[in-house]
């Protein structure tokens, strides 16, 4: 008899870990299938697509309840037109424009300086004031030149008297002459002495009239009308006509001046306006480019070109009551170097940029679908670009949602940012409600009808259906019926 094994009378165990994984395992499968059950996926044997899903959870297009919205993917969301923003291209007038960095300058600027020495008594205007011109500024003491004038007063007042003497004696003698009672020498030197005296009484006026002048100095006015700067020198000190700094500088303000540079290129064209008396307009504007200034006009250019830089300066002039420009301010210039008439033009956002076609824009056509146009594109003004070819007046050009189109596809025109849909017109808002009323109407089956011709249709005719439906082109029992 063999040896027994207590081994082998003892049960066999299975593996704790096999119950739990066959439990997952099914687990995963119920919810795979369940998945795949729930999703809108096509089914290739019956073709029915996505739409399904839309019809469980709602009404369709025609307001029932339907099994789908079409065969082979053709239903669905009937809207897939990409929304994008156009704008009309326009005929109009656009202006060349030649910008440039200016410095503002003075018109007149001037350095008031005394003309007569003495001490400075007053000075009666204040810093930064505006005066006009003939304005008195400084006050030198005119004690000094009273008295000058007053010895050149009685200088001539007795240089007049042997004057008037002379005559007389001259007029005596010329009476015995004539009775042969004196000699005819002693007639001629009377003559004589009169013209000396005459002479000395017209030295005598000029001093008088020199002694005038420098009193008038003692009172300085302004030359010209302007803003007066910082006071260069204050009361009680001894000013001289040699003085290098003066007393005051003024600038004149109102009209002011713009020097800027434009290239040689440009000039023949200004030229041709100037000689022909037109002065182009010319724009100042801030650093920033966001606020203008003033607008005045080209008045002159320099005489010569400037080789090291190939440009030429000009000189604008500006009204400036306000103030706005001030002396040695840097602006930004803009002149109008010429206009091109009558050109068609789109707004810039419009121009795009292909790798293989150059500049293009995207054209709208008359059935809502996209035409890429390549074009040559002209001078810029503002937000908008001149178009030498490709794109006639009142054909609509893309500006926003270029990168969701392409040629031939259908878009969506929506309405300007900012702005609402435009209302339907009543007759076609009483067509919708009529046609929605029938709708109501309709039976399971007719709307099923109905849905299935819907689907049938080309583009075209659906966008036709549309319309009729809207009212523009018939009743809405016609749009359905048909």
């Amino acid at each position: 008899m063999a040896d027994f094994d207590p081994s082998l009378d003892k049960p066999r165990r299975r593996k704790p870990w096999l119950i739990p994984a066959i439990v997952a395992a099914a687990i995963l499968v119920l919810v795979v299938g369940w998945l795949f059950w729930r999703s809108p996926t096509t089914n290739p044997s019956s073709g029915e697509s996505n739409a399904k899903a839309t019809d469980k959870a709602g009404k369709g297009q025609f307001g029932g309840k339907g099994k789908g919205s079409g065969k082979g993917g053709k239903g669905g969301n009937f809207n897939t037109a990409s929304p994008v923003a156009v704008a009309a291209a326009q005929a109009r007038d656009v202006d060349v424009i030649q910008t440039g960095l200016g410095t503002v300058t003075a018109l007149r600027t001037v350095t008031v300086k005394t003309r007569a020495d003495g001490q400075l008594d007053s000075v009666p205007f204040a810093e930064g004031q505006i005066v006009k011109q003939g304005q008195v500024l400084a006050q030198i003491d005119p004690i000094p030149y009273q008295v000058a004038l007053e010895q050149a007063e009685g200088q001539l007042a007795r240089d007049a008297a042997m004057l008037n003497n002379a005559r007389l004696d001259l007029q005596r003698y010329q009476t015995l002459l004539a009775q042969d009672s004196i000699a005819g020498q002693q007639v001629d030197q009377q003559a004589a002495l009169v013209k000396q005296f005459e002479g000395t009484v017209k030295i005598d006026q000029a001093n008088l009239d020199t002694a005038k002048l420098n009193l008038s100095y003692t009172k300085i006015t302004s030359p010209i009308g302007g803003r007066v700067g910082l006071r260069l020198v204050d009361p009680g000190n001894q000013v001289h006509g040699s003085d290098s700094n003066g007393i005051a500088v003024i600038t004149q303000l109102d009209p002011i001046t713009v020097l800027f540079t434009i290239p040689q290129d440009v000039l023949p064209r200004v030229m041709q306006r100037l000689n022909s008396g037109d002065k182009p307009p010319v724009d100042a504007w801030d650093r920033e480019n966001k606020q203008i200034l003033a607008k005045g006009y080209l008045a002159t250019t320099d005489n010569q070109i400037d080789v090291t830089t190939g440009t030429v300066k000009l000189r604008a002039q500006f009204p400036n009551p306000q103030g706005q420009l001030f002396p040695n301010q840097f602006v930004n210039v803009r002149m109008i170097v010429y206009t091109l008439k009558n050109v068609v033009t789109v707004p810039t956002a419009a121009i795009q940029r292909s790798s293989t076609q150059g500049t293009i824009v995207y054209v709208v056509q008359a059935d809502d679908t996209i035409s890429v146009r390549t074009v040559k594109t002209g001078p810029a003004e503002g937000e908008v670009t001149s178009i030498d070819s490709g794109v006639k007046a009142g054909e609509r050009v893309v500006t926003d949602g270029v990168d969701r189109i392409r040629e031939g596809m259908k878009v969506e025109v929506a309405p300007p940012a900012g702005q609402a849909a435009q209302p339907a017109p009543p007759g076609a808002q009483n067509a919708q409600g009529d046609y929605k009323k029938r709708l109501e109407n309709m039976t399971p089956e007719e709307r099923e009808a109905a849905k299935k011709k819907y689907q049938n249709m080309t583009p075209e005719e659906r966008d036709a259906l549309k319309q009729r439906r809207q009212g523009k082109q018939g009743s809405t029992g016609q749009a359905v019926g048909k």
